[in-house]
C-alpha cells in the first residue's frame, strides 16, 4: 500500500472523529418543539458538521480496509458494512439536523393547536430517524468486528487491536440490546465513545507505524 495514501487515510480518520466528537459535545437533548423550533440554528450547525465528517470517515475507512488487504474477505465485508454505516448516518442527520428544523421553521407563529396537528408527522419523523440509527449502528460494529477478524487472521495490525475492536463492538451490541436507545443524547455518546476510541487507535497505527 502507498504509504503516502496510508498516511492520508489515517489522518482523514483522525478528522473525522474530531468533527464527531464536536457533534456529539454540542449535539442538542431535545425537548418541546417549541424549543427545537428556538434551537434550530444549533440542530443545523451539529448535524451539517456530522455530514462534513462522513466523506473524511469514507476515505478514512478506505485506507483501513487496504491496509488489512483488499484481498481479504473479512477486510472487504468490513469496508461494505461500514458503507452503509456512513449512508445511514448521512440519512439521520439530515431527517433529524435539516429537514425537521427546517420544517417546523414554518410553524414559528403557529398556535397551541397547529403545533399539536403537526406532532403525529414529527413523530413519524423521528421514527424514520431512529430506524437509520439502528441501521449505523449496527453496521458500524459488524464493520468493527469484521476488521477486527481480518487484523487477527493477516496480522497487519497488532493483535491487540483486533481484540480490542471484537470487544467493543460485542460490548457496544449488548448495551443496545439491553435496552439503551440509540437515538437519545445519552446512547449517542456511548456508542460514539466505543466506536471513537478504535478508530483513533487504528488511525494513529496507519499514519504513524506506531502502536
Amino acid at each position: 500500500m502507498n504509504n503516502t495514501f496510508e498516511k492520508q487515510a489515517g489522518i482523514s480518520l483522525i478528522i473525522f472523529t474530531i468533527l464527531l466528537v464536536f457533534t456529539m459535545v454540542l449535539h442538542p437533548a431535545g425537548g418541546s418543539i417549541e424549543h427545537l423550533i428556538r434551537i434550530t440554528p444549533v440542530i443545523v450547525i451539529t448535524h451539517s458538521v456530522a455530514i462534513l465528517a462522513l466523506p473524511f470517515g469514507c476515505i478514512g475507512f478506505l485506507g483501513l480496509t487496504r491496509k488489512i488487504g483488499i484481498e481479504n474477505y473479512g477486510s472487504v465485508l468490513g469496508f461494505i458494512m461500514v458503507c452503509f454505516a456512513l449512508i445511514a448516518t448521512l440519512l439521520a442527520a439530515a431527517t433529524n439536523g435539516l429537514i425537521v428544523p427546517l420544517y417546523l421553521q414554518h410553524y414559528k407563529e403557529a398556535t397551541p393547536e397547529a403545533i399539536n396537528a403537526i406532532n403525529p408527522i414529527l413523530r413519524y419523523g423521528f421514527t424514520v430517524n431512529l430506524a437509520f440509527d439502528y441501521i449505523y449502528t449496527g453496521a458500524f460494529c459488524l464493520a468493527m468486528l469484521c476488521w477486527s477478524i481480518a487484523i487477527l487472521v493477516t496480522k497487519k495490525l497488532t493483535a491487540w487491536i483486533g481484540w480490542l475492536g471484537i470487544f467493543i463492538s460485542l460490548i457496544t451490541a449488548v448495551i443496545f440490546i439491553s435496552g439503551v436507545a440509540v437515538n437519545n443524547l445519552h446512547g449517542l455518546r456511548i456508542f460514539g465513545v466505543c466506536v471513537i476510541s478504535w478508530i483513533l487507535i487504528v488511525a494513529w497505527r496507519i499514519t504513524w507505524n506506531r502502536l
